[in-house]
């Protein structure tokens, strides 16, 4: 009997533990710890869970076929390097309480809870004008009301309201966890390896000076290969000319969807795609139940219709479908300038031939635009770099290297997309 007690007393030690402890494995960091029971019960809710099913790279994997990781892996990858982060500060007699560091977890684990199906692809496709950060704070607001208010110190850090500002840049800022994970967490699975920048070092040399997050001296190089990793990638990876096709391609089916829908059509979807096709939702339309029904929006609800549209009697709405879903898509002609209107006109008069549409019909197959590139945005906040007796430079100015002043420079791109029959 007294045997049979300890092992009881043995078992319920081990449960409580379990309790305690939830453990995540990552391939970039290896085993990612969940201490707190409140930001265990925050990723366990339906609104988080959603995130498993929304691509990080949006359309990515079409050029790179690993990149089919999701946002659920990226903010898990940044609550890690936050609590690595925290950890460092301390170190540094940077003092930063309990209910500070919980805060910070909170605000960086929730900071895209609000990306919409396929990420940045489809930013604006289903609320016009409002960008995932807004819709983040939606839920973040919803959240807090759920959890009695122990959210609210992590929404004033995400809002940028709370008197300790560098709390603020690490949820974002020029050296945010965001941007550090994303980085290592999309060359890893795109297979870039340019993008591949060294976090643990880049951690490890921050300080706080003035209420303001710095970089001490050691870590300037590291700093550099970040801000290059950062042009790298964009130009390679999120710019690519394949992705940025297949985006606007995507673009362009929701677009058809939207007018063949209030023209009287019915399309077969899921009735929480139909939500956000059947109207022009803005930000002021964003309710209670419209965040509902949002949260139950994802890469799923689009590929299953963009499947079925294939098959449709809308040549237009057919054509854009069956060139995404079997990776046939249009040409697309890329230039440091822009396109003469001459020679857009001698496209447009092409296809319209040759495919025999309308000149509403034809701005469905031949768009253009342009995509921007900018490493480091000195304007927006500076990355400082701090000296042994406390001085601080921009990086631009504490680096010998020319090339950090350059990627301070915008670096603009023009796009024409048009059908490949015209070749």
């Amino acid at each position: 009997m007294q045997g049979i007690q300890l092992i009881l007393k043995s078992t319920k030690i081990k449960v409580n533990i379990l309790k305690k402890l939830k453990i995540f494995n990552d391939p970039i960091y290896g085993f990612i710890a969940v201490k707190n029971p409140l930001i265990y019960k925050i990723i366990e809710h339906p609104y988080f869970q959603r995130l498993r099913r929304i691509s990080q790279m949006g359309l990515s994997y079409l050029v790179y076929p690993g990149a089919h990781h999701t946002r659920f892996h990226h903010v898990l990858g940044c609550t890690f390097l936050m609590q690595k982060a925290v950890e460092i500060l301390r170190v540094k007699n940077i003092d930063i309480s309990e209910p500070e560091e919980e805060a910070l977890l909170i605000a960086i684990l929730l900071h895209d809870i609000g990306h919409g199906p396929f990420s940045h692809a489809l930013e604006h496709s289903f609320i016009k004008g409002v960008g995932h950060e807004q819709v983040s704070l939606k839920f973040m607001e919803l959240l807090n009301k759920e959890f009695d208010g122990d959210l609210s110190l992590a929404i004033q850090i995400f809002k940028g309201d709370y008197h300790r500002g560098f709390m603020n840049q690490l949820i974002s800022g020029q050296l945010d966890m965001d941007r550090l994970d994303y980085l290592k967490r999309d060359s890893f699975y795109s297979g870039v390896a340019e993008g591949n920048v060294n976090v643990e070092r880049l951690i490890t040399m921050l300080n706080v000076k003035d209420d303001q997050l710095v970089v001490e001296y050691k870590g300037i190089y590291s700093v550099e290969k970040f801000i290059m990793a950062r042009r790298f990638m964009y130009w390679q990876v999120y710019l690519h000319k394949t992705g940025i096709v297949a985006e606007k391609v995507m673009i362009k089916i929701l677009e058809r969807a939207r007018a063949l829908i209030q023209n009287g059509e019915k399309l077969e979807c899921s009735k929480t795609l139909t939500v956000f096709l059947g109207s022009d939702i803005r930000y002021d339309d964003f309710d209670h139940s419209l965040l509902e029904s949002f949260s139950r929006l994802d890469d799923y609800d689009v590929m299953s219709a963009l499947k079925s549209w294939c098959d449709h009697k809308d040549l237009i709405m057919s054509y854009l479908c069956s060139s995404l879903i079997n990776r046939r898509l249009p040409k697309i002609e890329m230039r440091n300038e822009e396109f003469e209107a001459e020679y857009i006109e001698n496209i447009r008069g092409q296809v319209k031939e040759k495919m025999q549409v309308n000149e509403q019909e034809l701005d469905f197959l031949v768009y253009q635009g342009n995509v921007e590139n900018k490493a480091y945005d000195p304007d927006k906040e500076v990355i400082s770099i701090m000296y042994k007796n406390g001085e601080q430079k921009d990086i631009i100015n504490a680096s010998d290297s020319e090339s950090i002043q350059a990627l301070s420079k915008t670096v603009r791109k023009y796009y024409l997309c048009y059908p490949k029959k015209l070749l």
